[in-house]
């Protein structure tokens, strides 16, 4: 019989058990975070009806979804959290309770071209707060004390929560003229941290903007202070637009309120340079930086949107919003070696009989997960070398051998694999593994 390659699409992550339990473990941190703010779990499908989908998709995002057809019927992998989002709530209006606050966890899938840290399958953590008709701006607020707690979480003390406001961007173009290409500007400002100031204004110079606009453009999100001195130096700068105006106060509001959630200061900041390039933002917008590792780039972004689902329904559902990639910020975290997979079983006891008869050893194991140790129980017929040499390798911390004398004695003899320590346990004994 011929044998085929084993082989993995390329862009699509497997990982090694250690690395698999890792992985799992900032999951659940993240997962844990989210359900400690009140966020509700959702899962939708991974495969939708591709003209629901695809309801907003167009340009380079359509091109980058996978399309596929089953008989008569035309369906597509999704390719965000978001979407899916919108379809629910439109489809579960009546039977949600407004905010509705979710939290999803789940695989999405880009034709992207593959390369180095970027996949075409890969998990996003998504939260989200949709309002009917209105939703509160102290919302928007909220949203970085999560992110603060889950980074804080996962170990990370030096990091930067970057937040601005669409429409005082949205009001600059505006004064100057250029309402019109605004969505393109925004886009194009907010590659800045991955480009250059140079390659941006080139970028500005292609679409038609004027030097003079540009340099007013460039001067204006390069505005420096804390905080509350940009602030102060954006209302100074006496530009009278009705969209200019309340994106400052809303953002001071956000600012005022983040403090209020227990964010330091040393972990936010208004950033005038964070547009985020999606085009349905419409105030608050944020993107999450590692200060060490700068070349990880953003590792958490989302924002405010006025209408979450406009093309499902006719209700206004205004949210707010972040993701974190987590497929991608695992893999350039193991790559820099910022983690570690240490950890190469879930298993807190290993139970090694050296008995024919397994009744008692696996009375044992029973006993032990009802009472929540994770135990595996060693099932093959190898040597007793063989047997602590797999617990070694797996870097199970404690090892209880069963043999007859044990069984008959009503005893077991407990392993500490790290220290070597032994003791003889009673069978029915309550004893903790934490204090040995």
């Amino acid at each position: 019989m011929k044998k085929v390659e084993p082989r993995t699409l390329a862009g699509f992550m497997e990982l090694l058990p250690d690395e698999q339990i890792l992985f799992n473990q900032i999951k659940e941190k993240i997962e844990n975070t989210y359900k400690r703010y009140g966020f509700l779990p959702l899962d939708t499908p991974g495969i939708e009806l591709a003209d629901v989908l695809l309801a907003k998709a167009g340009g380079e995002t359509e091109k980058q979804i996978y399309k596929f057809q089953k008989g008569d019927t035309d369906l597509a992998l999704r390719f965000d959290l978001t979407v899916p989002l919108a379809k629910y709530v439109a489809k579960n209006y009546g039977n949600l309770s407004f905010p509705f606050r979710r939290y999803q966890i789940g695989k999405v899938y880009r034709g992207e071209r593959a390369q180095k840290g970027r996949y075409r399958e890969f998990y996003q953590c998504d939260i989200d707060i949709i309002g009917d008709e209105e939703l509160d701006l102290i919302n928007d607020a909220e949203i970085p004390s999560i992110i603060y707690t889950i980074f804080k979480e996962l170990g990370f003390e030096n990091f930067t929560i970057k937040i601005n406001n669409r429409k005082i961007l949205n009001g600059l173009f505006e004064s100057i003229s250029q309402k019109e290409n605004a969505v393109e500007i925004l886009r194009i400002i907010d590659k800045i941290e991955k480009i250059g100031k140079e390659a941006v204004k080139e970028e500005l110079e292609k679409i038609g903007i004027e030097n003079n606009q540009i340099k007013n453009i460039i001067d204006f999100i390069e505005i420096e202070g804390t905080s509350d001195e940009k602030l102060e130096k954006l209302e100074k700068l006496g530009i009278d637009n009705e969209t200019y105006i309340k994106g400052i106060e809303e953002l001071k509001t956000v600012v005022k309120n983040i403090r209020l959630f227990g964010v330091p200061d040393a972990n936010f900041k208004v950033d005038l340079t964070i547009a985020r390039g999606l085009d349905y933002y419409t105030g608050t917008v944020y993107e999450t930086f590692l200060n060490d590792y700068r070349e990880i780039g953003s590792v958490c972004s989302g924002g405010r949107y006025e209408n979450l689902a406009e093309y499902y329904t006719d209700k206004p559902l205004p949210g707010v919003g972040v993701s974190i990639g987590l497929t991608r910020l695992f893999y350039k975290l193991n790559e820099l070696n910022i983690i570690k997979a240490n950890k190469k079983s879930i298993a807190d006891v290993l139970i090694i009989p050296i008995v024919e008869d397994l009744e008692e050893p696996i009375k044992l194991a029973t006993k032990l997960r009802n009472s929540g140790i994770n135990t595996e129980i060693y099932l093959n017929n190898k040597k007793l070398k063989a047997k602590f040499k797999y617990a070694n390798k797996l870097k199970i911390p404690y090892v209880i051998v069963m043999g007859q004398d044990e069984i008959d004695a009503k005893e077991i003899t407990l392993k500490n694999m790290e220290t070597g320590e032994e003791k003889r346990l009673p069978i029915d004994g309550d004893w903790n593994l934490g204090t040995f």
